[in-house]
């Protein structure tokens, strides 16, 4: 009698703390699947298609640098060939009897191979020979892509079309919507087995060689093939995410896998925070936003992203990940409350102040680069002249207030944080 009631709270135990775990994945599956119906129009899902196989490839580049501690500047020559690989394939004659929904497959064994030749030797060491060796295979298979026409397809790259394949389901994924569901498919899958991988034992160990290899190898635990099995088991998920950039797009170029996209990817992961899994999401979604959403509202985008980029390595090097939890303790205390009014009156008036630095910088660029007699801009679905000197006085005045006001506001909120941090004696 005493055994069964004993057993009974640890069975509820080990149901709630499941249940807590495979919360986070059920409200994204339930998430991706009733997205395409709240945003119907077919340049919202192609958007989304484009955001969830970023997130594939920023959680495939953070299982090196935020697992492993390996800074690679050349990783999207993984997705890249993954990509032209699978892009071969639906070119090929028997294309017709492969269902497409398995594509990612073969893109993924194709990256993964590459990957086991490269990091055969450059996993060797960490820091920043693991680095310029990155740099240097990425450069050299970008200008491999110019002069391997066969594999390539020179500048112009290789197409294909993904209406070929063998109907899966009845589904000839003649539409983005269908093709969505397969991407959010993948990205399901792809997620799961990176989270998993990161609580395997080689996963737990990449990040004691990511802190101290010393102590790593001490253990008996060798540096280098831990090394070797991320990278291995990373490329494998670039794969992923370029055939599923196949399918979406079809069509690559040398750009897929060229130092820019390599770059892209690093600053997607540090601006989504490489020290959390979820992290790279968050940057991939935000970043994807910006570069298709606000791109289409200036050509300065690029210039604005940089400055996110600068300002999370400089005062947030958790990303937004780390921002959000550094409220962890503040709620497990449940004085997460106390923040709520210091925040609306110091970020809100911040926020505005933001909003008139952007407004100044595009009137500058109207003013240097428009059209002669081309004075009228829009601006917040404001239209106004940006000759005149009205206008210029009302932005840097809404900066110099709202920023006024964050200062003044800003003692305020350190003390409602200090207090929503600390413990209650007694």
């Amino acid at each position: 009698m005493s055994d069964q009631t004993t057993s009974q709270p640890r069975t509820g135990s080990l149901t709630g703390s499941l249940s807590f775990a495979l919360a986070p994945w059920i409200v994204a599956a339930v998430l991706l699947l009733f997205l395409p119906m709240i945003f119907q129009a077919n340049s919202a899902i192609t958007i989304m298609n484009q955001m969830w196989i970023t997130v594939i490839f920023a959680l495939a580049y953070n299982m090196l640098l935020g697992q492993g501690g390996m800074l690679s500047f050349g990783h999207a020559v993984y997705m890249g060939v993954g990509g032209f690989f699978c892009m071969h394939i639906m070119n090929w004659d028997s294309f017709e009897r492969i269902p497409l929904p398995l594509l990612p497959v073969f893109g993924g064994l194709f990256g993964m191979g590459l990957a086991i030749l490269v990091g055969a030797f450059s996993t060797r060491k960490a820091g920043t020979v693991f680095a310029m060796i990155s740099l240097g295979v990425g450069e050299l298979i970008a200008a491999c892509s110019v002069i391997i026409v066969v594999f390539f397809g020179g500048e112009e790259g290789i197409s294909g079309d993904r209406t070929y394949g063998l109907p899966f389901m009845g589904v000839e994924f003649l539409k983005q919507i269908e093709v969505y569901y397969l991407i959010a498919f993948w990205l399901m899958i792809s997620a799961a087995l990176m989270y998993l991988f990161s609580r395997t034992p080689i996963g737990r160990m990449a990040n004691a060689v990511r802190d101290n290899p010393e102590r790593a190898e001490f253990l008996g635990y060798s540096a280098r093939w831990v090394r070797f099995y991320s990278f291995v088991a990373s490329g494998f998920f670039c794969g992923v995410a370029g055939a599923l950039f196949a399918i979406n797009y079809e069509i690559l170029t040398e750009e897929n896998l060229n130092t820019a996209s390599s770059g892209v990817i690093l600053l997607v992961t540090f601006l989504g925070g490489v020290g959390f899994f979820f992290g790279p999401i968050l940057g991939a979604i935000v970043f994807t936003l910006v570069q298709t959403v606000l791109s289409l509202q200036t050509e300065l985008w690029a210039f604005y992203a940089g400055i996110l980029f600068v300002a999370t390595v400089m005062f947030f090097p958790g990303g937004l990940a780390g921002v959000l939890m550094m409220h962890v303790p503040a709620i497990r205390l449940g004085k997460a409350k106390l923040l709520l009014v210091p925040y609306i009156k110091t970020l809100i008036p911040a926020a505005i102040g933001i909003l008139g630095l952007a407004a100044l910088v595009e009137m500058i660029f109207h003013y240097r680069h428009a059209s002669t007699g081309d004075n009228e801009m829009t601006l917040f679905w404001t239209t106004f002249d940006s000759h005149a000197v009205m206008p210029w006085i009302v932005v840097i005045a809404v900066i110099v207030i709202a920023f006024g006001v964050m200062r003044r506001n800003l003692p305020e909120m350190t003390d409602a944080w200090d207090e929503a941090n600390h413990a209650e004696e007694g």
